[in-house]
Parts: structure tokens; sequence; C-alpha cells
């Protein structure tokens, strides 16, 4: 596509990402009145949360033995998988049982499987030199996506959950429409491979890779358990009853939290790409490490200083995100980038589900206070293993 500007496809990428990652919390922002209604113990509550989770990782792992996103023009899967995960989450409100919901969610998480990955292929394929601050605005996008059911829930405490499930499904099919009608194939990543049944050994024998992805590990046992969890910490904090997941306060807590990263992934990007993506995930990782070690310093503080305080671990905590992925783009074969960057994104979402289900247990065992120091040996794990590729 000679001619056509990088910036307004990314423009448009963005807004595609933004519209299909609205699925991902949409449940989870609904948490309580779906909780109420079905008589969720904790224990399917927990399994509601995680099954967006175990969804993406089947789907990132089929995806990647496959090498769908290699094979079949990304675009064109980012597309199906807006429009497989929309259906998937639209069915919720039909729901009739626990056992119902959790699939339809696992379902949901396994379409994303076929947007996020496909999403930053796509991105990486119009940028080089600025490829950095590219996947920071892409991953700014999907953060923001993220958190927008959040808004919708913190706006209105009394919005029926099954119209925010709508909601978020009917973005989704706009998503996936943008993408194949306003997006192009970029010049800088080729745009199909041949089926190759040893490309991810062959992409992982690359030292810088290993690191990289070892360091998104770190990264990852920190940012969705955040991110999931903040609204329960943040309603705890302001004194509402244990047995509530969340508040409408707890959920503007979350989306500050959530929304603040899309500043963060967009300043990291600016920043990366002169000063170096490893040495700026490695300052954000630090940071959001330090925040995950004394949040419970806030518990109990004023409103004003927890929301200063999501607001610098929002900005921090995804901050690494986008440069962990550009860097394996970086080191990965040109033809492999995309079942490259979906075995980093499986690895990282299979530590999720481990995450997500350690903080309630820690939670009933110590209350919400200092839920969050379990988390901080991720990022400062992850920041070590980058020590190599900062020099």
């Amino acid at each position: 596509m000679s001619g056509v500007s990088p910036n307004v496809q990314l423009a448009w990428l963005s807004l595609a990402m933004f519209f299909g990652m609205t699925l991902w919390f949409s449940a989870t922002a609904a948490n309580a009145p779906i909780v109420a209604e079905f008589h969720l113990t904790s224990a399917e509550t927990a399994w509601l949360t995680m099954a967006v989770q175990g969804g993406f990782v089947l789907g990132t792992l089929v995806s990647a033995i496959l090498n769908l996103p290699d094979i079949i023009n990304p675009r064109r899967l980012f597309a199906i998988g807006c429009v497989l995960g929309a259906l998937a989450n639209a069915a919720l409100v039909a729901a009739d049982g626990p056992v119902t919901l959790v699939a339809w969610r696992a379902a949901t998480g396994a379409a994303l499987a076929w947007v996020y990955p496909p999403g930053m292929k796509v991105a990486a394929g119009w940028f080089e030199e600025r490829r950095g601050a590219a996947l920071g605005l892409l991953i700014g996008a999907l953060t923001v996506g993220s958190a927008f059911p959040h808004l919708l829930a913190s706006a209105s405490a009394t919005i029926p959950w099954r119209t925010l499930m709508e909601s978020a499904s009917a973005l989704a099919l706009g998503g996936g429409f943008i993408v194949v009608t306003a997006v192009g194939d970029g010049p800088y990543v080729a745009s199909s491979a041949r089926f190759d049944a040893t490309a991810v050994v062959r992409v992982f024998s690359d030292r810088g890779t290993r690191l990289a992805t070892l360091g998104y590990l770190g990264h990852m046992w920190e940012l969705y358990a955040v991110w999931t969890w903040i609204a329960a910490f943040a309603s705890a904090s302001f004194g509402v009853d244990a047995a509530t997941p969340s508040s409408p306060a707890g959920s503007a807590v979350a989306f500050v939290t959530i929304g603040s990263g899309a500043i963060g992934s967009a300043a990291a990007g600016l920043f990366a790409d002169r000063l170096g993506k490893a040495r700026v995930a490695t300052w954000a990782m630090l940071v959001s490490g330090v925040c995950s070690a004394l949040a419970g310093l806030v518990f109990h503080a004023p409103v004003a200083l927890l929301f200063v305080v999501a607001v610098i671990w929002g900005v921090a905590v995804v901050a690494d995100s986008a440069q962990l992925s550009a860097l394996v783009a970086q080191y990965s074969p040109r033809d492999h980038v995309g079942t490259a960057l979906t075995v980093q994104t499986c690895a990282g979402f299979l530590l999720t589900m481990a995450s997500i289900r350690l903080l309630p247990l820690v939670a009933q065992a110590v209350g919400w206070q200092w839920v969050f120091l379990s988390l901080a040996p991720g990022p400062f794990i992850g920041a070590y293993a980058l020590r190599g590729l900062s020099k």
C-alpha cells in the first residue's frame, strides 16, 4: 500500500484493538451482579475470572503450533477473532449456570488469541525504526479497551450486566470491521509463510528472544493479577463488605489503574527507540515491583492518595509490555514473527492464571492489605533477566 501513512494505519489499528479488547474484562467489571444472580461460590468466581486467561492460553497454543499468525493474513485472523469473541461474549446473556458462564468466557479468551498477537504483528509490519513507539501506542489502546468496562460499571452501578456484555460485543464487531476495511499490510514483516513444525524451536533458539520472553514472564506475573483484583483491593480499602467483590468506587480505581497504562505504554514507546527497549522495560518493572511491594501502605489511606498511587502503578505496570514484545519481534526470524509473539503471550498468560488464583487465597489468609506483596518478585526477576539485553 504505497503512499499510505503508517501513522494513519496505526491509528486505525489501535482503534480496532481498543474495540476488540473490551471483551477481556467485560465480565470482570460485572463480577458483582453475576456472582449475586448465579449465587457463585468463591471457587466458581475464581474460575469465572480465570476462564478468559485459560481460553487465551489454549488459543495461543493452537495458533503457535499451527503457525496461524504467519500462514494466515494477520488482519483477517484479527477480524475472525473479533467476531468469534463477540459471539461468545454475547452468549453470556443466556447462560443458565456457572458451567455455562465459565465455558463462554473461556471461548471468549480463545477468540482473543486471534486478536492480540496478530494485532501486534500487523503493527510491527508498518514500522521498523519506530517499532517500540508503535507497539507502545497499540498496547496503550489495548489497556484502554480493557479498562473501558470498568468505566461503564463505575459510571452506573445499576447498569444491567447483560447490557454491558452486549455493548462489549458490539464494539468488538466494530473492531473486526475496521481492521479489514481501513488497515492494510505493512512492508516490514512477511505477510505469510509456509507451515513449519519446528518454528517454535527455531524462534526460541535465539538468546535475545529467550531473555525477552523471561522478562515478559516476570512482567505478566504481576500485570493481570493487578488488573483483575485492584477493584477488590480498593473496595476493601474503602470499607466495602468483604462479601462484595467490588464497588462503584473500586471500579473507578480499577479504571484509573488500567487506563493509565495507555500513558505508560505510549511514553515508554517514545523513549524506548532512543534509550533502548530493554532499558526502558527494566525501569518500568522496577517501579511496578516497588508499587506491588508497598501497596499495603495506602490501604485505608485517603481516596485521593489511592488514586495517585493507582496512576503511578498503572503507568508502570504495563509500560514494559510493548517493549518486551518489540524485542521478541526484533530477534525473531522475519517469517515467523507472529509465531514468536504468540508463544510469548501464551507462556505469559499461562502464568497469569497462577497469580490471579493466588491473590484471593492470600486475601483469605492475611486480608487484602498486603495481598499484592506476593506479586513483587515477578517484575524484579524480569528486570534481572533483561540485564543481558540492556548492555
